[in-house]
């Protein structure tokens, strides 16, 4: 169990990385001027997401669902534990919302400002404080 939570958390880093920088570059491409930054952009957009940010979220899911399951007796009757779950699908929202914004931006057809995205950037920190709370403290 030890080495699932382990490659788990690893996922988690890695899938939180990939959140936190990838709307960082689409706050860059929507600022870029000229045709060879929104390219280089689009590039570093899709191998971040397809190189690291999905992969992780697979394995996120891998190994969450493997510990989960291992524990399912006590984590079934954990409040802390559902209040997670729905917090993860958020997350997982989030990820799809990158997907979204990443083929707009892709396609030239984006009309989100850079403002936006700033803003937009924020919000996986308060998915992760409130996941890292339940899992730590258990206040529930």
């Amino acid at each position: 169990m030890l080495w699932i939570k382990a490659f788990h958390i690893i996922s988690v880093v890695s899938w939180m990385a990939a959140l936190f920088y990838l709307p960082r570059l689409f706050v860059y491409h929507s600022t870029s001027e000229d045709e060879i930054s929104r390219e280089r952009f689009k590039i570093m957009e899709r191998k971040l997401l397809r190189g690291i940010a999905n992969p992780a979220m697979i394995a996120t899911y891998t190994f969450g669902i493997w510990m989960s399951w291992l524990g399912w007796e006590y984590y079934s009757t954990q409040i802390w534990y559902w209040c997670k779950i729905a917090l993860v699908v958020l997350l997982t929202g989030y990820h799809h919302a990158c997907i979204a914004y990443f083929k707009q931006l892709r396609d030239d057809r984006c009309t989100k400002s850079h403002k936006f995205f700033r803003v937009f950037n924020e919000l996986p920190v308060f998915l992760l404080i409130g996941i890292v709370i339940l899992v730590v403290v258990k206040p529930f």
